[in-house]
């Protein structure tokens, strides 16, 4: 009976304290792993903040890709494509195993489309495509992507493939990894917003991000997981809050939740470290939607999402994208009311519609003389047949979400 009552308060500190004592024993299967390594840095100016065998050689797994992104990006800096560039899927790219977008043989995507599919969906096929569009085969693009990590400082980094697949000779660090991370975000700001991205459309799938901690740790916003037998779950994660930027990464997760829970912690211990309050998560950052945008060609606008409640007159328009929800279950806006409320508090003018056919709201009514109008009954200016002003707008079929240009 005493359960019964207990405040809300201490209800509150004894559920808390119960999720500490499960997140320190995560903490401490994750760390006991033979694969286990990590690193946590200021973005800037790269302090580092903790440190777990953090130079010992580890395989990525799809943290490659965010090197394969890094010349994606630097050729699109250098002029030699654009967004709106077609990048071909060979037989080649095509037969690369899982995750994959499943483009056919011989199809093309805009680059993109390419860009949002190693980012969300972690796309092995798109991945070996770029890699054969920037220089003619995986193999000579692996070398190159090796040398320009090399440049970078990636001391201890050697890929073989352009997607983080399986290949014993394929390793890298965390500390590298971090490198890689907080260089992507300082060489090119322009196109680092991609990494927020959640959902992205392609032709009838609305594809999400692999990458939970962009909803579920607050200032999140990017960068990317991996996984494979060999490595475990691995991620890079970049957040910030009150102008810190921290860049973190860990490998040899036994599963992705208990990956993202030790990043977490880490991040709070770091942010800890510098001074910044921690935040609730009620407080996480909106979600980052990918929808059609005509001015950049096929590839998509992101659109952000608020996930707490607001008002509506707030909210972005969302019929070209697509929430958690199917847009048949969203709740119908009552448009029509919001049209007919600000006309009951508007000065009647001297023209009156006709009681009998009102005309559309698009046209002006006809003139009547000022004696006319305003012998008009008030009921008959100010109230609009149900059937065109409460009724809502019916909403799109899911097959009208916005396409991606692939």
């Amino acid at each position: 009976m005493t359960i019964l009552f207990l405040s809300r308060a201490t209800l509150a500190v004894a559920l808390g304290f119960c999720a500490s004592l499960v997140s320190t024993g995560a903490s401490a299967q994750i760390t006991a792993r033979d694969r286990y390594a990590s690193l946590v840095v200021e973005a800037r100016t790269g302090q580092v903040l903790s440190a777990a065998n953090a130079d010992e050689t580890r395989h990525p797994a799809s943290l490659t890709k965010m090197m394969t992104l890094y010349m994606l990006f630097e050729a699109m800096r250098d002029g030699r494509l654009n967004l709106s560039t077609p990048i071909r899927v060979s037989a080649e790219a095509a037969s690369r195993p899982p995750s994959k977008l499943g483009v056919p043989a011989g199809g093309s995507i805009s680059a993109e489309t390419a860009i949002l599919a190693l980012v969300t969906r972690s796309a092995n096929d798109i991945a070996a495509a770029v890699g054969e569009a920037l220089s003619g085969d995986e193999d000579a693009f692996a070398r190159a992507m090796t040398q320009r990590a090399r440049s970078l400082g990636m001391t201890r980094t050697t890929f073989r493939n352009a997607s983080g697949l399986p290949d014993p000779e394929q390793v890298t660090t965390a500390r590298d990894m971090t490198v890689l991370g907080r260089r992507l975000i300082a060489d090119f700001p322009e196109h680092y917003h991609y990494f927020s991205v959640q959902y992205f459309a392609h032709g009838s799938r609305m594809i999400r991000n692999h990458n939970g901690m962009l909803r579920d740790y607050p200032g999140t916003d990017g960068i990317k997981t991996g996984f494979i037998n060999a490595s475990g779950f691995n991620i890079v994660t970049s957040a910030q809050r009150e102008g810190v930027r921290l860049v973190g990464a860990v490998f040899g997760g036994s599963s992705w939740p208990q990956r993202n829970n030790h990043m977490a912690e880490l991040l709070d211990e770091g942010f800890q470290r510098m001074g910044v309050r921690s935040v609730p998560m009620a407080q996480a950052a909106p979600r980052v939607v990918a929808g059609r945008d005509a001015t950049v060609g096929p590839g998509p606008r992101r659109v952000r999402v608020q996930t707490a409640a607001r008002p509506a007159a707030n909210q972005p328009r969302l019929r070209n994208v697509s929430t958690t929800r199917p847009a048949a279950t969203r709740p119908a806006t009552p448009q029509g009311a919001r049209q007919a409320a600000p006309q009951a508090n508007r000065p009647r003018r001297p023209a009156a519609q006709p009681s009998a056919q009102p005309a559309p709201a698009a046209r002006p009514a006809p003139a009547r003389t000022p004696a006319r109008t305003m012998q008009a009954p008030a009921s008959r200016t100010l109230q609009a047949p149900p059937a065109r002003t409460t009724q809502a707008p019916p909403a799109p079929r899911p097959q009208q979400v916005a396409r991606n240009g692939g």
